[in-house]
Formats: structure tokens, sequence, C-alpha cells
């Protein structure tokens, strides 16, 4: 009998949205079952893991590999029961937003000049091509980092690769170190990529402020002759 993050592993091999990341070596070659096997075997254990199972393949669910426009990474979800939906940064928990995504949104509505959104649900973005996954699909609530050597990350460097070789134009904003450290994948002379510190408040260098990603993304992607991402969250 198979677990729940396997179970949820089979159900987006059937979703049709799926059928780009799916010729990744990561579903191909044994990776995903071991990876969801290792967290199968976490809840067995009575470990509660987040996001949802069927929230955990979000990210690539909303944002098929062919309509990739834009990447945003992230480590690992929130440990906090309620907060992670399945793509990196967003935010459904009924608590003060979290540091980090505050950060975000206030560059956001300083770099557009539009108002400081109060929701930090992020599925607008994802499903305009804007690809917000995490270095890590899932954590222990409570326990930061806890997937982290899991084999997830072989899924995000794969996609990082697959989307620099297969997708004509692509503007990765790569925010902290974990995220730059991936541009080594990235083929500049066709993609964008815009490197910073890390939103988090715990970067004593505060050098994402002022650094304007998205106004800088929409305007290649429209010199590139591809519509610009609407980032504003509410009317």
């Amino acid at each position: 009998m198979t677990g729940p993050i396997s179970q949820a592993l089979a159900e987006f091999r059937r979703n049709e949205q799926a059928a780009s990341w799916l010729t990744l070596p990561f579903f191909q070659d044994g990776s995903a079952d071991r990876v969801a096997g290792k967290v199968d075997a976490v809840i067995a254990a009575g470990g509660q893991v987040l996001p949802p199972p069927e929230a955990v393949f979000t990210s690539i669910t909303l944002t098929p590999l062919d309509r990739v426009k834009v990447v945003v990474l992230g480590q690992d979800p929130y440990p906090t029961p309620g907060d992670s939906h399945g793509l990196a940064f967003s935010y459904r928990g009924s608590r003060r937003l979290p540091a980090s995504l505050r950060t975000i949104l206030a560059e956001m509505s300083s770099d557009l000049n539009v108002p400081m959104p109060k929701s930090g649900d992020l599925t607008k973005w994802a499903k305009q091509g804007v690809l917000l996954i995490n270095t890590a699909l899932t954590v222990e609530a409570g326990q930061s980092g806890a997937h982290m050597k899991f084999g997830w990350s072989d899924l995000v460097d794969q996609a990082v690769a697959a989307i620099s070789e297969r997708q004509p134009a692509v503007a990765f904003l790569l925010w902290g170190g974990p995220a730059r450290r991936r541009a080594a994948l990235i083929d500049r002379t066709k993609h964008l990529v815009i490197e910073s510190g890390h939103p988090s408040p715990l970067n004593r260098l505060n050098d994402f402020k002022g650094t304007r990603p998205f106004s800088r993304a929409n305007a290649w992607l429209v010199e590139k002759g591809l519509e610009p991402v609407d980032w504003q969250l509410e009317p």
C-alpha cells in the first residue's frame, strides 16, 4: 500500500498539465518515487508533513514547463500548518504575512507603484507562467529544512536546466545564496538572470530592496515579444 505522497505523485503523473515535466529524469529514473517514499516513511512514523499531499506538486501543476516565462526559487515550504500550499513564498495562513513575503510584496508595490496587497496567495502569478518552486517540496511541521536532503533538489536542478534549454526567453529571479548557485545552469545568451540577496529580514546586507525585479523582468519579456506578468494580486 502506497503512502499519501506517492499517491499524490501518481495523481500528478495522470494530470495533463504534468506532461512537459514528466520528461525530466527525476520522473523517469525512479528518483521521484524514492523521494516520495522517504516522505511517506516520515508520515507513517507519525510526522506531520507540509503542505498537504494534494498540494505538494502545485508549483509544477499550475505552471507547465512549456509555459514558464519567469522562475522564482524558494527554499522549503512554511513549517506552520495551513500556511503553505505548494508555491514558493505563497501564503494562505490567517496571520500576518511572513516576513520574506512581506518584503517581496513591498518591493513589488514600490517597483510598480501599485498598492501593497493584503493577500499573500501567489496563485495568480503561477497561472501566468511564473514558476514558484521550492528546492524542497515538503517540510515537517515546526522543522524548517527537514527535507532539504531528501532529493527534491534534483528536481529543481533539472527543472532549471530544462527550462534554460527548451524555453526561448525566461527571466530567472534568483534571490539568496541557494538560488544564485543555480545561475550556472542557465544560458545567459537566451535568458535574463536577476540576482540579489534574499528578501529575508535575516539578510544583514539588505541587498534585495530596490532591485526592481518585477519591472525589469516585464520590460525584458516585452522586448522579447512576450506578454508581461500582471504582478498585482488585487484589483
